[in-house]
């Protein structure tokens, strides 16, 4: 086994491109062992994308991803042992209950039997035992947030990557996600978060990356990003708010 190292996801030069567009430039981030990471930026900034060469659903252009230490394409299977991965867009198998598909993934990562009862807490946390005969294809968009967060938690990954978790989740799921979250975080996992949500990054998170344009922007820890604003006017600033105009119509 690969010894541990102090980085849990290192990015090196990471760039893709889509034909002539660059949705990614350049980036280098570094993020260490039991950090809560809040990956931030305007729609089209790049956010979702290095998201997924994290998770190995995309093949940079260029430049290079480790997790845990695994370079994501020359040891992709280490990688992605040691993932956790939530992305909008994931299809999941419509025709099972959440409890089957927990027993299915449990399956398929050949875990031993305290799967179980790891998935008899998530589904009672995340409160999808209230409905334990609902097939997922009935599911709402909240409750499909929910069922792909306990596939990605299950086999208690040491790098959770997760593309707007928060969408679509009631206030009361949120705090039980945060909770969740926070748990895992202090028991040594690494979180990767991405959100248009500043006041989820500025609770849950210790650090933040700030993108624009496929470029880091800012990068720390949430109090010196935000050098004394809401991150929310930290995130203006940098970016640029859009230039307002009066509509006569509406007034």
């Amino acid at each position: 086994m690969k010894a541990p190292t102090d980085a849990a996801v290192e990015l090196l030069g990471l760039t893709r491109r889509f034909g002539g567009t660059t949705a990614v430039d350049a980036i280098d981030l570094s993020v260490e062992v039991g950090v809560f990471c809040g990956i931030v930026g305007p729609n089209g900034a790049g956010k979702s994308t290095i998201l997924s060469m994290i998770a190995g659903l995309l093949a940079p252009t260029s430049g290079t991803v480790s997790v845990a230490g695994y370079d994501t394409l020359c040891e992709r299977e280490q990688a992605l042992g040691a993932l956790g991965i939530m992305m909008e867009g994931l299809s999941l198998p419509e025709r099972l209950t959440a409890a089957e598909l927990l027993e299915y993934t449990a399956g398929l990562r050949g875990m031993d039997a305290r799967w179980q009862e790891r998935s008899a807490d998530l589904l009672a946390i995340l409160e999808l035992d209230r409905a334990p005969n609902t097939l997922i294809v009935d599911y709402s968009t909240g409750m499909r947030k929910k069922i792909g967060l306990a596939v990605a938690l299950l086999h208690r990954p040491r790098v959770l990557v997760l593309d707007e978790p928060f969408e679509a989740i009631d206030p009361v799921s949120a705090h039980s996600i945060e909770e969740l979250l926070q748990q895992y975080v202090t028991g040594g996992g690494t979180v990767l978060l991405s959100s248009h949500n500043m006041d989820v990054i500025e609770r849950t998170c210790t650090r933040v990356a700030l993108l624009a344009r496929g470029r880091i922007l800012a990068d720390g820890t949430v109090p010196e990003v935000a050098a004394g604003r809401t991150l929310n006017e930290a995130f203006v600033d940098f970016v640029g708010a859009a230039p307002q105009r009066r509509l006569d119509w509406l007034a």
